[in-house]
C-alpha cells in the first residue's frame, strides 16, 4: 500500500508532516477546476475534491489523498485569480467582511471513498491602497484561491477566524487523520 497525494501543494505537504506522514508519490490531477453553471460553493468544492481522487491513477490497493479549498463570499465561488486585477477585486470585495473557507478531502482507496468537508468563517479586514499594493507586488496572491494564503504575509490582514486553521491553509489535519485512519492507513503504527 502506498499514499499517493493528488496535489502538488507544498503546503497540503507540510500539513500531512504534521501528522507525520509523507506521500510515497505525488501525482496532481489534470482535471477541469470551473464551476458548473448555478454551482454552490460547498457542492462545488466537494465535487472537485472528488473528481480530483477519481482522476488520480494508483494500484487498488494505493490510497489516494486529493483536496480542495474554495473562498466564498456568499454564493460568489472566488477561485484563483487569474491575474492581479483579479486579486485586487477579490481582496477588496472581501475587505471588512466575513467569507467562508470550505476545504473538502477526498480519499480513495480501490472503489472505496471517504470525504470530509470543513467550512471556516474568516474576517478580512479592509486593506489600505499601500497594503494592497505591497501585498500585489509580492506575488503571493498567485495560485491561491481567493487571492491569499493566511499563513503567508496575508495573515496580517485577517484578526479574525472560526473554525480550523489548518483547513484554511488547506488541508484539515484533525479529519485527514481521521479519513486515512478509515481507510486502513497505519497513522500512528509502523508501516511495514
Amino acid at each position: 500500500m502506498k499514499l499517493i497525494l493528488g496535489s502538488g501543494s507544498p503546503r497540503r505537504k507540510e500539513l500531512l508532516l504534521q501528522i507525520g506522514v509523507v506521500a510515497d508519490d505525488i501525482r496532481p490531477p489534470d482535471i477541469d477546476e470551473d464551476p458548473l453553471k448555478g454551482e454552490l460553493p460547498r457542492p462545488y468544492c466537494e465535487r472537485i475534491a472528488r473528481e480530483k481522487a477519481m482522476a488520480v491513477q494508483a494500484d487498488r490497493d494505493d490510497i489516494i489523498l486529493c483536496a480542495d479549498t474554495t473562498v466564498a463570499l456568499g454564493r460568489r465561488i472566488m477561485g484563483k485569480p487569474q491575474d492581479a486585477g483579479e486579486a485586487a477585486e477579490f481582496l477588496v470585495s472581501l475587505g471588512g467582511r466575513r467569507h467562508q473557507v470550505i476545504t473538502s478531502v477526498a480519499l480513495r482507496r480501490g472503489d472505496s471513498l471517504w470525504e470530509r468537508t470543513v467550512v471556516s468563517a474568516v474576517k478580512m479586514k479592509r486593506l489600505s491602497d499601500d497594503e494592497l499594493n505591497a501585498y500585489l507586488a509580492s506575488n503571493d496572491w498567485q495560485g491561491k484561491a481567493g487571492g491569499y494564503a493566511i499563513q503567508g504575509p496575508a495573515g496580517a490582514f485577517v484578526p479574525w477566524i472560526s473554525g480550523s486553521f489548518s483547513a484554511i491553509m488547506g488541508l484539515p489535519v484533525a479529519e485527514t487523520a481521521s479519513l486515512l485512519q478509515a481507510a486502513g492507513y497505519p497513522l500512528y503504527k509502523e508501516r511495514k
